[in-house]
């Protein structure tokens, strides 16, 4: 019982700093702003930048702070910045439109923000930006809604006409770097953040994006955001105390994106619970920035719906530690891959570690074709012939994945496997790349020999009633271990094909019980 403490600690700690109050705000009347007393016209056509931001600049300035509202109406704005103590309020059918013309965005600066190796690779605008904000909040019953596909379009525009040149424009996706499009929420080293109740999204970039930050509140947000590419829902980076719960998350790329650009850094303290997921991308991910950390996170009551590619991605591939971390009660329909853990060494002077995950109480269903079909934006096919992909867990040679549990999960895969499609022999299964340095995907080491789970370089690997289902015949085996130390299997349930389907290469330590043992390739 004391190996799973370290579970529990940090959720009962975040659950206790979540509970605090916003101080400021909390003192005394709250004062109301209403933005149309400060010239704001709620037309959907009129710009209300300079009147919106001088509601938000009063309530910042009183003692206390204040409550910004927005009336019922449509309030088209570009770039605005929320400050400290200020609370922005939507009224039922209050609606904030972000411009479709560019020049109405600006650059957000971040002075004192530790230096990142990717400098800045993704977009420092949006239409609502914080920078050292405290006690900030946004709720409502109304929507903010960044008109990201027009917005694009024009960015696009201006490009080819050779107004404003994107000097790294996407040749090949055809389409502006993200650099170059606004999000739709752009926080930085901010404290005690709480968004509740909102309809948000439709950004030309990224949808909710906050690094740096301590004290994080998401609750029942329903988060559209599949506008245009690079359209993630929520973007967590090197944060502390963060707490996402009760969301519907619908988005063109990953669902809820924890990253870590900041060496020194790390997503701590993260709880993500109830929410359901659509993605063309991962519906909750791990990287890939990943310079510092992730620890203590726990993930649970998830559903995952149409999701192109896997429903829980963990991945360390630029020198990043991710550690403690508990899955539990995932359920993802109609999904291209159930789970994908990576170690990697793409970037930093050293490989990070991935150590102590617990995957518990999963069932996943896998489609033969496209599980995102229906999006007007899918994310980029695979550009070579396979068969379905089973999950992974992989590190480097020398740099195991450790201490990691596998309990009660069932995944059902298509089958319908061909080697006339793609074939690794069991024979030869060096010919599995490594791609040490490759992008990390599920599809990253191209056509795997095994339709469900496919280990490789890992060190204490626990699993227990797991539960493998085909719909068609597979010619692969369920299992295949690579470089595997202490692999302790046991309740292992598989569709019975009549051959071996538990594969064990340079694997040492190993204990399954007599159920398992039948499957094994003797």
């Amino acid at each position: 019982m004391k190996t799973k403490i370290w579970f529990f600690l940090p959720v009962v700690a975040l659950l206790i700093a979540m509970n605090q109050p916003f101080p400021e705000l909390d003192k005394g009347k709250v004062k109301e702003f209403l933005v149309t007393d400060f010239g704001a016209v709620p037309d959907g056509k009129t710009l209300n930048t300079i009147a919106i931001q001088k509601a938000i600049d009063a309530a910042h300035k009183r003692k206390n702070g204040g409550k910004v509202v927005f009336p019922s109406g449509n309030y088209l704005s570009g770039s605005i910045q929320l400050k400290s103590n200020v609370h922005l309020y939507f009224e039922e059918n209050a609606q904030l439109l972000g411009s479709t013309d560019p020049v109405d965005y600006h650059k957000m600066e971040f002075p004192g923000r530790p230096e990142s190796p990717k400098k800045d690779d993704n977009s420092q605008m949006a239409l609502i930006l914080a920078h050292k904000a405290k006690n900030i909040k946004l709720s409502g019953k109304g929507r903010i809604d960044g008109q990201g596909l027009p917005l694009a379009l024009h960015i696009d525009s201006l490009h080819h006409a050779g107004v404003a040149i994107d000097p790294n424009y996407n040749t090949r996706r055809n389409r502006p770097n993200e650099t170059m499009r606004p999000k739709l929420f752009r926080f930085s080293q901010c404290e005690n953040i709480e968004i509740t109740d909102l309809k948000v999204g439709e950004a030309a970039c990224w949808g909710l994006s906050f690094e740096l930050c301590n004290n994080l509140i998401i609750d029942n947000l329903t988060v559209t955001n599949r506008s245009y590419w690079n359209n993630d829902g929520m973007d967590i980076t090197d944060s502390k105390n963060v707490r996402i719960t009760n969301c519907d998350v619908n988005s063109a790329d990953d669902g809820i994106c924890l990253k870590s650009y900041y060496p020194g850094y790390s997503n701590d303290s993260i709880y993500i619970a109830d929410c359901t997921i659509r993605s063309s991308a991962s519906a909750i991910k791990f990287g890939s920035a990943s310079f510092g950390g992730f620890k203590n996170v726990t993930i649970e009551n998830i559903k995952v719906f149409d999701t192109f590619r896997s429903a829980i991605a963990i991945e360390s591939v630029d020198g990043a530690h991710i550690e403690n971390i508990k899955v539990n009660n995932v359920v993802a329909e109609n999904t291209g891959n159930a789970l994908f853990v990576r170690l990697g060494h793409r970037a930093g002077e050293n490989p990070g570690v991935v150590k102590n995950i617990s995957i518990t109480n999963m069932k996943v269903e896998v489609p033969f074709g496209r599980p995102d079909i229906d999006y007007d934006l899918r994310g980029p096919e695979v550009n070579f012939f396979h068969n379905p992909f089973p999950s992974s867990i992989a590190g480097i040679e020398g740099h195991p994945i450790e201490n990691i549990t596998l309990e009660n999960i069932e995944i059902i895969y298509p089958g319908r496997s061909s080697k006339s499609m793609a074939y690794i022999p069991l024979s030869d299964l060096d010919r599995v790349p490594e791609e040490r340095k490759g992008y990390p995907e599920f599809s990253m080491f191209g056509e795997l020999p095994a339709y469900g789970l496919y280990v490789r370089h890992a060190k204490n690997v626990k699993m227990s009633n797991i539960k493998f289902g085909l719909k068609e015949k597979d010619y692969r085996p369920a299992f295949v271990f690579d470089d595997v130390q202490e692999l302790n299997m046991a309740s292992i349930q598989l569709t019975d094909t009549g051959k071996e389907e538990i594969v064990l290469k340079d694997t040492e330590q190993w204990q399954l019980d007599a159920h398992a043992q039948k499957w094994l390739k003797k």
